[in-house]
């Protein structure tokens, strides 16, 4: 990987149904994560985006408005990688999948003998918290986590956000990961924006969970074959029916008509 000094350069972007998406791999996208990180001017959000996340982009102009503050909106998903591929000619040969970015930054951290990032895990169940801080550590064991800070869940007040800004400014983080699911996530960071202090900010989903061992996910193959949705759905099919329903369906339906 090259020097991150020399990447805070803008990595290029193609529009998908209305939404701006970079065409990146996981090197360059790092290396942009420790640029920013390494300026530490401001806040930097990026989002780790799937047909979801697009499809409502399109759907409601209010969550547009969340994605288009966004710094970077990097391919989760294998299908913007296709269409990326076949309509804008990238030339991309894998998505910026979040928990997958969320572990090389880690190595990436973990590699390092000077310069660290410090990094923030910001929400989760006590379960998780506690065995994603685990296995974290059992991991790369010279990646530095500041805190693991868990706001209740449900809606918040507004001394809910001044106790996790307080935790935010207190730690001083590098890169915050935020597990809230989508949309919340990425509304939550978007709303926050001007009172979040210095950092880069990443909503990773379900990357916790998965980090801490107690949501599998889907085999490399199916990844590559764009169908870990079905995966996830068989694994939880209440919880994510409606989701894939609607917005598979939705986002099919934008990119063919326009």
């Amino acid at each position: 990987m090259a020097p991150a000094q020399n990447l805070v350069s803008r990595i290029p972007t193609r529009d998908i149904i209305g939404t701006q998406v970079a065409v990146t791999t996981y090197d360059e996208t790092i290396n942009q994560i420790v640029g920013w990180a390494r300026i530490h001017d401001r806040p930097y959000l990026i989002a780790a985006a799937n047909t979801h996340v697009l499809s409502l982009a399109r759907h409601d102009s209010g969550y547009r408005k969340v994605i288009d503050s966004f710094d970077l909106v990097v391919p989760d998903g294998m299908p913007l990688v296709w269409v990326l591929n076949r309509k804008h000619r990238a030339n991309l040969q894998d998505r910026v999948y979040g928990p997958t970015l969320m572990e090389r930054a880690f190595q990436w951290s973990n590699n390092q003998t000077s310069g660290q990032l410090r990094h923030f895990l910001l929400r989760s169940t006590e379960e998780i918290r506690i065995a994603l801080r685990e296995n974290l550590h059992k991991r790369f064991p010279n990646a530095e986590i500041v805190s693991d800070y868990s706001p209740p869940f449900g809606d918040w007040t507004e001394q809910h956000h001044e106790e996790t800004l307080a935790e935010l400014a207190k730690a001083k983080p590098d890169v915050v990961w935020t597990c809230f699911g989508c949309p919340k996530q990425e509304t939550w960071l978007a709303e926050q924006k001007h009172r979040l202090p210095p950092a880069v900010y990443l909503g990773i989903g379900a990357a916790f969970a998965f980090h801490a061992g107690k949501v599998k996910m889907a085999p490399a193959f199916l990844q590559r074959i764009g169908l870990e949705w079905a995966f996830r759905l068989a694994s939880e099919p209440r919880r994510l029916f409606k989701r894939y329903a609607i917005h598979n369906t939705r986002f099919l339906r934008y990119l063919l008509t326009g």
